[in-house]
């Protein structure tokens, strides 16, 4: 035809794109041509123009430099969130579900990607003229955020698990490692920890979420493998002798000749090691029993134990961006208890499964690999399943962080950013707070417990559980209330006024009604379900009021404020462990003592209850998402 001579190459293939667009979305078309053509002072385009008047309306807006409504640039239309945002959108990577036949997909996969988006933006109403004028596409979750929140929850739990595996049973740790105590590998972890949570947020903007946590599940398999050995496989055949045997308990010749053919290849590279390694994983340490129950060297046991405690932020720290990646705004606070509470399940598991199985050095070699098996089982399953991120955001507010493109800076830099913005240090207050009550209860609740009239090892293994599953039950419940109103100050002080209250019957003691274990079982249920939920709903109030700011580094801060109030408290809550104060003396019904450690948690609650009631910062992601 003349016009394609008379045009050069650029243009003529926006012409021959717009042709083509013209029968995909003739009504986007249409409205851009309009908008060509005003900036041209010529009439709008009629609906039945003909082809030849059709070409001569671009050719006129193209000779009036009106091809920037193409541009990345533009930016007097929504199209232009459109074009900015081509490459990191999903709509070019499969035909839509529009395109029926084959013929209609191979055509929709040769076009550019600009027609392809007003394909998709004509058909599913994801353009400027649907919902929300604001934003090129609509918010979208899809099933894969209950996987992704599956494994970061069990990694989590696992974690915990391993920090406080001993927790239960330290005297049987002490006796198979007699220059060792429980206590130390459980300060070794968190110490650990927080130096740790100073590298999660650089390491995971710059790798990736989902990088970032499969990697951190393999060093803690590679942990567990460190404090559990490699497998006793003449242990393993023994136990799996119907199984892989005769069927009458015989054990396979050739699965024993296996076990032995790895314990001395095992042995022949010890031999050859350099001497600071070899002695590393020396033996010589250990007393006979352990050696024969085929526990690791205590520095290997450390070293695992290391590995872990650097692994476990991954875990920790991560819960608000998986959330805010993969989950709606009316979903994030639940998805963030349980992620976040996950970790109580392990804690919980520890006093059960520890308390029962490590009661000598055979249980705790045993127990150290079960714990080995889960973690490698759980890791393999995160590099098979566990994704970077949805095709599409979730939420409005992750729409518009997207389209502003803005990168986060290193970690100290966030630090200084968040500490000035306003509202802040409440949450992270509230945060503290909490993490604190819960860390110090659960370290001395034998104690506790034990002066509550409750002293059977079972017994306090049971109610340890209850506590831990209480907090996890209080985050699911009370986060779900949170997500659907958005009451965080409300709520929050709720929960501190609760807590507050329950931590008195753990510590006082009335000289006329004595002991009473069923009202300390139930304040300490109460506390779980009061005191739990306070970490992760104001986690999410901290993103909430710093956005669009980088949500690990907002948890980084918050888990390394409360990890380092927990360690410095718990030396003063162990001497307050052991002050009695008395009161209502005059007074023979009311008379009654109560705990030094009590009245310490007393205070802080009260504290952080006096400091949360002056919040009254803006909640800018709320207020993102309610943009509709």
């Amino acid at each position: 035809m003349l016009y394609k001579s008379l045009l050069p190459g650029r243009a003529l293939t926006i012409i021959n794109h717009i042709i083509a667009a013209e029968a995909i979305a003739p009504d986007i078309v249409r409205n851009l041509l309009n908008k060509m053509r005003s900036k041209s002072n010529r009439s709008s385009v009629p609906r039945n123009s003909s082809r030849m008047h059709f070409i001569a309306i671009v050719i006129s807006a193209i000779s009036s430099q009106s091809t920037n409504a193409f541009s990345p640039s533009s930016s007097s239309t929504p199209i232009k969130h459109i074009l900015a945002n081509t490459q990191q959108s999903k709509y070019n990577q499969h035909p839509p579900s529009h395109l029926q036949t084959f013929q209609q997909q191979q055509q929709y996969n040769h076009r550019h990607s600009f027609l392809r988006n007003l394909s998709l933006q004509s058909t599913q109403k994801e353009s400027s003229q649907s919902n929300n004028p604001k934003y090129p596409i609509e918010p979208r979750v899809y099933p894969q955020r209950y996987t992704q929140l599956a494994y970061l929850s069990l990694l989590a739990l696992l974690s915990d698990w391993i920090c406080f595996s001993l927790a239960a049973s330290p005297s049987s740790f002490e006796a198979a490692y007699p220059t060792a105590s429980a206590a130390n590998l459980i300060d070794i972890f968190l110490f650990t920890n927080v130096a740790s949570c100073f590298l999660v947020t650089d390491v995971v903007a710059r790798f990736g979420l989902g990088m970032c946590i499969k990697g951190a599940a393999a060093i803690m398999t590679l942990g567990c493998l460190l404090r559990s050995g490699l497998p006793d496989f003449s242990f393993m055949a023994a136990n799996a002798a119907t199984a892989v045997g005769g069927g009458d308990g015989s054990i396979d010749v050739g699965v024993v000749n296996m076990a032995h053919s790895s314990v001395s290849i095992v042995q022949a590279a010890v031999e050859v090691l350099p001497d600071p390694i070899s002695q590393l994983v020396s033996t010589e340490s250990l007393t006979e029993a352990s050696r024969l129950a085929g526990l690791e060297p205590y520095p290997l046991l450390v070293l695992g134990t290391i590995l872990v405690g650097f692994a476990q932020p991954y875990f920790q720290c991560t819960p608000p961006m998986l959330s805010a990646t993969w989950f709606a705004s009316d979903e994030r606070a639940t998805a963030t208890a349980t992620a976040l509470n996950f970790n109580q399940i392990g804690i919980a598991i520890a006093f059960l499964v520890g308390g029962s199985m490590a009661k000598n050095e055979v249980g705790i070699h045993d127990y150290f690999g079960l714990i080995t098996v889960l973690c490698g089982l759980v890791t393999l399953g995160t590099f098979v399943q566990f994704e970077e991120k949805p095709p599409s955001p979730p939420s409005y507010s992750e729409i518009e962080k997207m389209m502003r493109g803005e990168r986060e800076p290193p970690f100290l830099e966030s630090v200084k950013k968040l500490f000035g913005i306003p509202g802040f240090s409440i949450p992270l207050a509230a945060f503290i707070c909490s993490i604190s009550i819960t860390n110090i209860v659960g370290t001395f609740i034998d104690e506790v417990l034990e002066r509550g009239g409750i002293t059977d090892q079972l017994g306090v293994d049971l109610a340890g559980a209850g506590f831990e599953l209480a907090i996890l039950l209080g985050g699911i419940i009370i986060g779900g209330y949170v997500d659907k109103t958005k009451q965080y100050k409300s709520v929050t002080l709720a929960c501190l006024v609760a807590t507050m209250l329950f931590v008195i019957p753990l510590g006082l003691t009335d000289h006329l009604l004595g002991n009473e274990p069923v009202l300390l079982v139930l304040a300490l249920l109460g506390l779980g379900v009061s005191c739990g939920p306070i970490q992760p709903i104001n986690a999410e109030l901290a993103v909430d009021v710093t956005y669009p700011s980088d949500e690990t580094a907002v948890e980084s801060v918050q888990q390394v404020g409360g990890n380092l109030v927990s360690a410095l408290m718990v030396p003063v809550a162990e001497w307050a462990l052991n002050q009695d104060y008395e009161f209502f003396k005059q007074i023979r019904p009311l008379d009654s003592d109560i705990r030094g450690d009590v009245l310490l948690l007393f205070a802080v609650a009260a504290v952080t209850i006096v400091y949360f009631s002056s919040f009254d910062a803006p909640l800018r992601r709320t207020l993102a998402d309610s943009e509709e």
